[in-house]
């Protein structure tokens, strides 16, 4: 064999080698396993309980053959997804027993990342619905997690928001079928005030709508210029919003006097309307406490309705029952059971409550001026707090309660250091032991004070507390200077920073540490400051 032939076999290794690398190169880069775009074609989608299962390898396929598809983004190990599970699958059911042009499916998140991030998912469950394979901008659902509730709002987007209404017999039958029926009456449909009528429509889901252009049905209702009309099966049975003629109609002011005038004029509070409650966007509430199972506290209900009316959108009126699951909200009101019947009223924005100085019968005629009184500003909040305790300064650790707070953390020979905690609290239970010990090393010191404040059963004039374990310091002297505490919750670091009057050294680098927990969540938003 010549020497041509010997370099051709050194050569051919080289050549296959270089063949190979470049074609791994170019096909690794269209056709490789970590390619986002590989979408095998014709991939059969699974399914469970009704609902297609995603990846990243199939959602591309699903928006092709799906022209409305509703994507729940979940997490295996997320309770509010557990909950949501069985509703998803009777809502499949209901939309595949319809023949809706929607399809529901799944994906993992934790599982596929890559669509969790290319959709901005940051939370388990999220709801996303595509239409017509339009996968950059998806309209997500925000909505109650009940099946029946999915469904309309699916129903809302592939079908009208609203049943056009051509006669008296079609308008009062959908009257009729609902407790609360919203009727646009809008002299020309193309008008841009009825795509506005339509896209509130779309949302509001505890509402059914109907359209009408129908001169006779203005007049069957005694209408003459556009106007938009709440029917209800209770209080004042109808509550009508016209349109200005200059402006419009107003998506935010005619969603307020929907809200507004759906609610009844008295609710009784419990956890199915504790939403609806503090969704109404009312701030004032007047809250009446009272023992249901007892009839002379049933028979004030007549006087605190009949008060109600002429408050209308001002002041919410409601219902707590004492004998029921609400002893979140008398805590928050300072109230025990016994107090019944009792009257309370309470901004939600700026959480200031109050309460009747006279101690009169609850009727009209006092519920009606209690209000004024407030609303007028002649009524001062009253703040909660528990009786010091007589043994409050016994221990290394102080206890502080609002009627003592002042005269102790703004002493101005004394250096104050407070925990505002909450009984429930498992951070404030944590760091527990650090604080005793910390109580216990500086107890000697007659200028620092270590102490603590249930911030649940008492409020401050000087500041409100949200977050718990939340650490105060006020130092010595003049001005109520307040410090926050940030860092790590150990004896080490607080006693530096006690040592070092009310801040860490430079060279002491900040911990991270478990953020201060928020109340707890409850079936009512009125037993949580934060939310409040």
């Amino acid at each position: 064999m010549g020497p041509g032939s010997t370099m051709s076999h050194q050569l051919l290794p080289v050549l296959l080698l270089l063949l190979l690398c470049g074609a791994l190169s170019s096909w690794g880069q269209e056709q490789g396993p970590e390619s986002p775009s590989e979408e095998p074609p014709e991939e059969e989608i699974p399914k469970e309980d009704g609902i297609l299962v995603l990846s990243r390898h199939t959602l591309g396929l699903a928006l092709r053959e799906h022209p409305g598809l509703l994507v729940e983004f979940y997490a295996p190990w997320c309770g509010h997804c557990k909950a949501l599970a069985p509703e998803y699958s009777k809502a499949a059911a209901l939309v595949a027993a319809e023949s809706m042009a929607v399809t529901l499916a799944k994906v993992d998140g934790p599982a596929q990342l890559e669509l969790a991030d290319e959709f901005g998912v940051t939370e388990y469950p999220t709801l996303r619905f595509f239409r017509h394979g339009n996968r950059t901008h998806p309209e997500e659902y925000a909505g109650p997690r009940e099946a029946e509730h999915i469904v309309e709002w699916l129903r809302r987007r592939v079908g009208p928001s609203a049943t056009r209404l051509e006669d008296e017999a079609s308008a009062q039958a959908l009257i009729d079928a609902r407790d609360l029926v919203v009727i646009g009456f809008f002299q020309d449909l193309q008008d841009e005030d009825v795509a506005t009528f339509l896209a509130l429509a779309r949302d509001a889901l505890d509402m059914t709508f109907g359209l009408t252009d129908r001169p006779q049905l203005f007049q069957h209702f005694g209408l003459t210029k556009d106007t938009v009309v709440l029917f209800k099966k209770f209080d004042e049975g109808r509550a009508d919003f016209p349109v200005d003629d200059e402006l419009g109609l107003d998506l935010g002011d005619l969603s307020r006097f929907l809200v507004t005038h759906s609610m009844r004029l008295i609710t009784e509070f419990n956890s199915q309307t504790s939403p609806k409650i503090f969704a109404a966007r009312i701030l004032n509430h007047l809250l009446l406490f009272l023992n249901q199972s007892l009839a002379a506290h049933r028979e004030l209900l007549a006087g605190f309705g009949e008060a109600a009316p002429r408050f209308r959108g001002q002041v919410l009126f409601v219902v707590v029952d004492v004998a029921a699951d609400n002893e979140h909200v008398l805590r928050y009101f300072g109230l025990e059971a016994e107090a019944a019947p009792a009257l309370r009223f309470v901004n939600v924005e700026t959480t200031k409550k109050y309460a009747p100085v006279d101690g009169d019968p609850v009727t009209a005629t006092s519920v009606t001026a209690f209000c004024h009184a407030v609303l007028d500003g002649q009524v001062k909040p009253y703040l909660l707090s528990q009786e010091v305790p007589p043994d409050w300064d016994q221990r290394p650790v102080k206890t502080l309660v609002g009627k003592n707070f002042e005269q102790v953390a703004f002493d101005e020979t004394k250096n104050v250091f407070v925990k505002f905690y909450a009984p429930w609290c498992t951070h404030c239970k944590e760091m527990a032991p650090a604080w005793e010990a910390l109580a216990e090393k500086y107890k000697d010191h007659e200028d620092i004070i270590i102490a603590e404040l249930d911030a649940t059963a008492n409020e401050l004039d000087a500041f409100a507390v949200h977050g718990f374990p939340t650490l105060k310091y006020f130092p010595a002297g003049p001005g109520r200077k307040v410090i926050e505490y940030r860092s790590t919750r150990d004896l080490e670091t607080l006693s530096k920073f006690l040592d070092n009057g009310g801040e860490l050294p430079m060279e002491e680098p900040l911990e991270k540490l478990a953020p201060p927990s928020p109340e707890p969540p409850t079936n009512s938003t009125v037993g949580s400051k934060e939310e409040l």
